[in-house]
């Protein structure tokens, strides 16, 4: 059956949902503090202009009268008047806040708002708007906005990362253009324009999930090829893991007969162990003391493991050159790379291809090892 309008407000499911919401009992709202929660509710609910308009000023009627509920009895003409809202915008937007369950309409049996006194003229009832579940709801709000800060800073840290893989993927297929022209760049910078397409402005709302993750593939991949490009074909040893404990590695061989007897005797020109101990501080990471030529090899087999240096690495220096050299160029490149990276250089990218290399200048006699301690300790002192 089809009822004929009377003309009145139609019933709304919001609007009876809303009346579950009571005052404190005996807590007296202020005005002000209306205001900050309609503030909150504003920015919670995210309403438009019309309708933070016309929340303020029903708000704003407020006369903080002692009654059970937060009513307000305004005139369309008069929001008209102070909002500057067309009576259509007035009506649609007291309608969301109706559904927002923000207010309750209170009609009258003529469908006026007014207000009810008592015989010495105090309000004693009204017919309007019921503010009560716009007061009520407070601590909702507050939730509602702490949860908006929070997802604001996710996105805020989500942008910055994409920030940092982009910069630094634009950085490293740069570096790749200007010292290793001849490498292949094309799928690095055809991924890179197309991540680059996808990626939303800040302003926006959203950001893909699998956006992040596939700038800090692409930043891995193009640093990984000017990593690879740089190691001079000496990856493939230095890559492999290193499966002993550095420990087992120093106590086991450290005085055993695994190397030859001779390779434990100082050379001539290297008689003072106190030498190196000044010229690499680098030893100090070795707990022992350096006493002898077994403390100094047991010191350059433990802190050859920080280069990232695989083990044969150190088999062949030994072989090639000696235990006690061997050891002496471990430390000797430990030292220097910890002065480059101290000094913010980082020139020296592969320590453990570094290593094999100063083995070869000792092997071919285009190093010697006490001129270049030497020289060390008189930079360290001076």
């Amino acid at each position: 059956m089809q009822l004929a309008s009377s003309g009145g407000r139609r019933l709304r499911h919001a609007a009876l949902a809303a009346r579950k919401f009571l005052l404190d009992s005996g807590h007296t709202v202020t005005r002000k503090e209306l205001s900050a929660t309609a503030r909150d509710a504003e920015k919670a609910l995210q309403l438009s202009a019309p309708q933070r308009l016309v929340l303020g000023q029903l708000v704003a009627c407020w006369g903080e009268q002692v009654m059970g509920r937060l009513l307000v009895w305004p005139s369309n003409q008069r929001l008209m008047a102070t909002t500057g809202l067309s009576e259509r915008a007035i009506r649609n937007s007291i309608r969301t806040l109706i559904e927002q369950q923000l207010v309750i309409p209170k009609d009258s049996p003529n469908g006026k708002r007014y207000a009810i006194r008592d015989a010495a003229g105090n309000v004693i009832d009204a017919f309007g708007f019921d503010l009560t579940p716009l007061y009520a709801r407070r601590s909702e709000w507050t939730a509602a906005l702490a949860a908006q800060k929070q997802r604001r800073e996710l996105l805020k840290r989500a942008f910055d990362e994409v920030t940092i893989c982009r910069r630094a993927t634009e950085e490293a297929l740069s570096a790749l253009a200007q010292h290793y022209p001849a490498i292949n760049r094309a799928a690095l910078e055809s991924r890179f324009n197309l991540l680059r397409a996808r990626t939303p402005k800040r302003s926006g709302t959203t950001l893909p999930d699998d956006l992040l993750k596939a700038w800090a593939e692409i930043r891995s991949l193009a640093e990984n090829a000017f990593y690879q490009a740089g190691c001079d074909g000496t990856t493939g040893r230095q890559i492999e893991a290193e499966n002993e404990s550095p420990q087992e590695t120093c106590d086991k061989g450290c005085r055993a007969a695994s190397e030859p007897a001779s390779s434990y005797e100082l050379p001539s020109r290297l008689q003072l162990p106190a030498l190196i101990v000044d010229a690499c501080p680098v030893i100090t990471n070795w707990a022992h003391p350096i006493r002898d030529a077994v403390d100094i090899i047991a010191a350059g087999r433990f802190l050859r493991a920080s280069l990232g240096t695989h083990p044969s690495a150190w088999t062949e220096a030994v072989e090639e050159i000696g235990a006690i050299h061997a050891a002496i160029a471990a430390i000797y490149v430990l030292q220097l790379y910890d002065d480059d990276v101290s000094s913010g250089r980082n020139s020296i990218r592969n320590p453990g291809g570094y290593f094999r290399s100063i083995v070869r200048l000792i092997k071919s006699g285009n190093l010697d090892l006490e001129a270049a301690l030497l020289t060390l300790r008189r930079r360290k002192m001076a």
